[in-house]
């Protein structure tokens, strides 16, 4: 492993080490917003979903709750997975767990759902944006959905300690050009558990054929 991407993991477990769940920025008791796009998609409950950099987030239990059955929770570290699998109990059986840095990933399978809220901004690397997309591309059905929220260019340039790269309606629709249709963006602002406002650009593609 190169010592940027053995970075990238140490610097992550060094935040869940440090922080509890409801303290990193972008803590959401309730993920509204995702919850509600993933619905207006009309994915039946069979329908395979992946939420990339997902760790400690509370949208596997409400994805639970609807009544979805192939979910799927990918991140860097593994202590936010732990946290993930020890808040749903026997729960987390139901959901298919991987711990790898996005940039390493690769799998057989496909997903309908490819779900990413605050990973993008974090890959300010031009070249991991590219192999992103493509990663994203070949592990999204076709007519499957990528639903992307990361900071919006009125958003924060740094977080958790390290810098980040804002995006806008223009630069998404740029980034996913091939491949992909766009159906919807806005904006919304995000409140951290520390009352500061965060805004996010969200965005929503279909890939073609």
């Amino acid at each position: 492993m190169s010592k940027k991407m053995y970075d990238a993991k140490e610097h992550w477990e060094d935040v869940w080490t440090r922080k509890k769940s409801n303290e990193v920025s972008w803590y959401q008791e309730y993920p509204k917003t995702s919850i509600e796009l993933i619905l207006s998609i009309n994915s039946d409950k069979d329908a395979s979903i992946i939420d990339v950099g997902g760790g400690d987030s509370n949208l596997v239990d409400k994805l639970l709750d609807l009544d979805f059955k192939n979910i799927t929770v990918l991140d860097i570290s593994a202590k936010a997975l732990k946290r993930s699998k020890e808040r749903l109990g026997k729960n987390a059986m139901a959901i298919s767990w991987i711990n790898c840095d996005i940039r390493e990933f690769d799998s057989e399978k496909r997903y309908y759902v490819w779900h990413d809220r605050a990973l993008l901004h974090f890959l300010t690397d031009e070249q991991d944006m590219q192999k992103y997309v493509e990663m994203i591309r070949k592990h999204v059905n076709d007519e499957g959905y990528v639903i992307i929220s990361s900071f919006s260019t009125r958003g924060p340039m740094m977080c958790s300690g390290l810098d980040t790269r804002q995006h806008s309606e223009e630069s998404l629709k740029k980034l996913f050009f091939n491949g992909f249709e766009h159906v919807k963006s806005f904006e919304e602002e995000h409140v951290t558990p520390h009352g500061i406002g965060q805004i996010f650009t969200w965005n929503v593609f279909r890939k073609t054929k």
